[in-house]
């Protein structure tokens, strides 16, 4: 059993920065995907950032070269720092152990698939 639990959402203004951290607890097997998932009401979840088990990360084309996504194994922590941030970019964020795979794709993510956090929500205002 995983447990995630993610902090770091709040208000922020276009262009600032935000960084979410995600505290991981159980086994965390090296074929899963670690990802930053998110969610706007009335639209699906999609994939922001994943890392593999390598610790390599992968980014949605959306959010590639603002947001950096990290894994530190030692201390169990899943991170996203988000900069540059736009209205766009406000959400609800999930941190999600999920199959490997989907590090590769980042689309639509199934809620019931996988081990998934509360969420933190992130509001971007203009």
């Amino acid at each position: 059993q995983v447990q995630l639990v993610e902090s770091g959402g709040g208000s922020v203004q276009a262009g600032g920065s935000l960084r979410l951290s995600c505290e991981i607890s159980g086994y965390t097997y090296s074929t899963y995907c670690m990802a930053w998932i998110r969610q706007t009401p009335g639209r699906e979840r999609e994939g922001v950032a994943g890392v593999d088990g390598d610790g390599n990360p992968t980014y949605a084309d959306s959010v590639k070269g603002r947001f950096t996504a990290s894994w530190d194994r030692e201390k169990n922590v899943l991170s996203l720092q988000m900069n540059s941030l736009k209205p766009g970019d406000t959400a609800m964020y999930y941190c999600a152990a999920v199959g490997g795979g989907y590090c590769y794709t980042l689309g639509p993510a199934d809620s019931d698939s996988g081990y998934w956090g509360q969420g933190t929500q992130v509001t971007v205002s203009s």
